[in-house]
């Protein structure tokens, strides 16, 4: 993953904290409960500094109020230490405290870059209890460490872009149907499983870590952002390696985005290097879902039941209870 700044051009690191068994624990309570008028919702930049007029996050404020929700701001949100919105204390803290804290009705991951693993580190164990929390890009760090402590409630997508994106992400968070996403399809087959949605550089990163769930018998949906053929052909190598993709139930491939001159005459296209690492894995595979870093960036739950089929390139969600 590259994202969008020059400071936010770092990766790796990984981290430590919630009970190793979480791992392997489903999310089997329900879901958080639907946002309604009035739920207060804080923003959290776990990672790179905000700029003090940063458009996505006036755009946010405004739908906010358009829902009827409370878009809480602290004055630690535009923090800066070095290339982070705060130490890694700082922002560890703020995201302990809004968890636990529940007068609030939802957590917004803004900003991305780098720097939520490095929150993750400092120890705290998320609670098992469901908890809406959004965001994507280097966010995808929190969101999959609670998938493995076994809560329910996060949301891979973004706050920006278009009516329609937004539409589907605040209709997931208030507990209503969303229509299926339609990719292309690569390998036939339906399969079905709980959904593990990330950005591949990141969740590469988390390997070896408590923060990465358990993928047996799952819907793996990935994107990623600023990565070449090759450095994707390096990271699949490592999954396929460990074994990580061993059990997977099927794989949903969205946006891969790279600078074109990343590519010379003879080498493998983006498509190819990804159908050559996941094709013959004998699983459902679909590629070009619009989820990911570009427009549109479609929310998908974690956790949450779902079922690819392979033959028409859909990914839909199970009807909710």
């Amino acid at each position: 993953m590259k994202p969008w700044r020059r400071r936010e051009l770092l990766l790796g690191a990984l981290a430590a904290a919630v009970p190793l068994a979480a791992r392997s624990r489903a999310a089997t309570q329900r879901g958080p409960a639907p946002l309604k008028p009035g739920a207060r919702i804080a923003a959290l930049a776990p990672g790179t500094w905000l700029e003090r007029e940063d458009p996505t996050l006036e755009l946010l404020r405004r739908r906010c109020r358009q829902e009827g929700w409370r878009l809480l701001t602290p004055p630690e949100l535009l923090g800066q230490w070095r290339w982070f919105s705060g130490t890694d204390e700082q922002r560890a803290s703020s995201l302990r405290q809004a968890w636990l804290d529940p007068s609030i009705d939802a957590l917004f991951l803004v900003g991305a870059g780098w720097g939520s693993a490095r929150v993750l580190e400092q120890g705290w164990s998320i609670p098992a209890t469901p908890r809406w929390c959004v965001g994507f890009s280097d966010c995808s760090a929190v969101l999959l460490a609670q998938l493995a402590a076994g809560s329910c409630g996060g949301v891979h997508g973004w706050f920006g872009g278009s009516d329609l994106q937004w539409e589907r992400l605040s209709s997931l968070l208030k507990g209503r149907p969303v229509a299926s996403l339609q990719g292309r399809r690569l390998r036939p087959g339906v399969a079905r499983g709980s959904l593990v949605v990330s950005n591949l550089t990141i969740a590469t990163s988390l390997i070896g870590t408590p923060w990465l769930p358990a993928l047996r018998d799952k819907i793996l949906v990935l994107e990623d952002t600023g990565e070449a053929p090759y450095r994707v052909d390096r990271q699949l190598t490592q999954w396929r390696s460990s074994g990580l993709l061993d059990g997977v139930r099927g794989i949903g491939l969205g946006r891969f985005s790279w600078a074109e001159d990343d590519v010379l005459p003879g080498d493998f296209s983006m498509e190819e290097i990804l159908e050559e690492r996941f094709g013959n894995l004998g699983i459902p595979l679909v590629h070009q879902l619009p989820v990911g870093h570009g427009r549109p960036n479609m929310a998908l739950p974690l956790g949450v039941p779902a079922q690819l089929d392979g033959a028409t390139g859909e990914l839909s969600l199970a009807a909710p209870d």
